[in-house]
């Protein structure tokens, strides 16, 4: 029988974070000794050495390599199951751990926040801006509650996701100076929409690596037949923006992101000459390139009364938003009211 102490796992991470005894000591508040043996308390129950300590040096074995991620959602699921309980007991508090992605931060969340807190004001709401592919990992982790992200999702997390938002992406170009925000720069063609095969050579503004915008960016240009250019790369949003305002180049992003940047001009996109032919007929640009963002949460923990709140917020914002005509523009909401 396994007689792991979660206190042990505790002091286990610290150590692992720092790679300094003493100094995860101090970030206790234990003595050192005592740190140390339970430590060694551990290694004798689980069978294996999970730091080496050659000259000095501390650093994970392969056997504490395997713990680590492990021992922090161990750790991050008893404090939810903590929370909860206190939240049962009628405390009326809690938390809910959200992660979303950068365009939603800038966009819609805001008024979603400010719904939920005034409803809910002793919730505590920590977010997370960052990359679909870093919000799976974090929700895996046991490391946030719920989070927005990107469909289809990469690999097979185990997750349960609720397609909530169509989000349209468009090419963001600056506009020219002293022109009104309906006219694109001289070097842009002077289109109501564009195909993916015009920005064939031109210099673009590109996200970091593991940004889901730079990976749609970049398949859609290979899908049609070239390489896209950079004319500087590695931003994250507000960056990249900047950086287009400042005429460096254009930059595939979603439309509800220049809201309030009359410096940009959002240009829509279709992907093929074909769907531009059948846009033109219609009178309208075509779907061109779009993506699905879902609510996501872990399949084996159940939603705490704080985070299903959440949920019903934000469900309930979009009905109404798409029912008054105030959702932002390229954002269609696939919530549909009860």
């Amino acid at each position: 029988m396994c007689r792991v102490q979660l206190q042990q796992l505790a002091y286990f991470v610290a150590v692992a974070e720092v790679r300094h005894f003493t100094q995860a000591a101090e970030l206790l508040r234990i003595a050192q000794p005592s740190l140390s043996k339970q430590i060694r308390a551990l290694e004798a129950e689980l069978g294996a050495s999970l730091f080496s300590r050659a000259r000095g040096n501390i650093t994970l074995t392969p056997a504490g390599e395997a713990l680590l991620p492990t021992a922090k959602r161990i750790l991050a699921d008893v404090e939810t199951a903590r929370l909860e309980v206190q939240e049962l007991a009628g405390l009326r508090r809690g938390r809910v751990r959200l992660g979303a992605t950068p365009s939603l931060c800038a966009g819609l969340l805001g008024d979603v926040l400010r719904r939920f807190h005034d409803a809910f004001p002793g919730i505590r709401i920590l977010v997370e801006e960052g990359g679909s592919r870093d919000l799976v990992r974090e929700l895996t982790r046991g490391s946030l509650d719920l989070a927005l992200v990107i469909l289809p999702l990469h690999g097979d997390p185990p997750l349960d996701t609720t397609p909530i938002l169509r989000e349209h992406l468009v090419v963001a170009s600056p506009v020219e100076p002293g022109a009104r925000g309906d006219r694109a720069p001289a070097h842009m063609p002077r289109r109501a929409h564009l195909r993916i095969s015009d920005l064939r050579n031109r210099p673009m503004v590109m996200f970091r690596s593991g940004y889901d915008l730079r990976e749609a960016t970049i398949g859609a240009c290979r899908a049609a037949g070239f390489e896209p250019r950079f004319a500087v790369e590695g931003g994250e949003m507000d960056a990249v923006l900047r950086f287009v305002e400042a005429g460096l180049g254009i930059a595939v992003v979603p439309s509800m992101v220049l809201a309030g940047r009359p410096g940009l001009r959002g240009t829509p996109l279709v992907l093929s000459e074909a769907e531009e032919d059948a846009a033109a007929r219609r009178g309208q640009p075509g779907p061109g390139l779009q993506r699905t963002i879902a609510l996501a949460h872990r399949k084996d923990v159940d939603l705490t009364h704080a985070a299903r709140a959440f949920q019903d917020t934000l469900e309930t914002f979009l009905v109404e938003a798409a029912l008054a005509g105030s959702l932002p523009a390229g954002v269609e909401t696939l919530v549909t009211g009860s």
